[in-house]
């Protein structure tokens, strides 16, 4: 899956994207090269969030406008049918949600994942691919509520190109501790 090498530019949210430390480092990496851009971004996250890292769930695209994580179908995320592990696939599910609020959320905010609701509803067929994006209104109560809760839905899709989990996650976010 071939994305833009556009991280920010995506027009319909482009002015109301906040500018916080993950918007400028993803201002900054997109003037380099395609690949290399997103071999640091992914670098970047796995370092910041180390579970991210050991999985390797990887950015395919981030922007304003959304956010899309690919899990590969490799030997340390299978489960015992040899499919993705369910435990793996809420990750990815997570991932993307999370990038996608923490392009919009001030620096002043800390996120806090409050709960998941995941569907399996097939067996998935090889790689994953979840994408999320939030809406103008979740924007705007991100930018103007000293903290509060969002419902960010996810998309996931495998090899197949089918929807084998439904799933949302309630993220939180409140004011960080000085």
């Amino acid at each position: 899956m071939r994305q833009s090498h556009n991280l920010t530019k995506d027009a319909s949210l482009k002015n109301i994207a906040m500018k916080n430390q993950l918007t400028k480092i993803v201002n900054k990496l997109e003037k380099l090269p395609h690949w290399l851009c997103y071999l640091l971004l992914n670098y970047l996250l796995g370092l910041k969030v180390k579970f991210v890292g050991t999985a390797k769930v990887r950015c395919l695209h981030l922007s304003a406008d959304k956010a899309v994580f690919k899990l590969a179908n490799r030997r340390k995320v299978r489960n015992h049918i040899g499919t993705i592990h369910a435990a793996a696939t809420a990750l990815v599910a997570e991932t993307a949600t999370g990038m996608a609020l923490a392009m919009h959320l001030p620096d002043d905010k800390l996120p806090l994942l409050k709960s998941m609701h995941i569907d399996y509803l097939s067996r998935t067929k090889g790689d994953l691919i979840a994408e999320s994006s939030l809406t103008a209104e979740q924007i705007e109560l991100l930018h103007t509520n000293e903290k509060g809760n969002l419902l960010i839905a996810c998309r996931i899709i495998d090899d197949s190109r089918l929807e084998p989990v439904s799933c949302q996650m309630e993220w939180a976010w409140t004011t960080r501790n000085r």
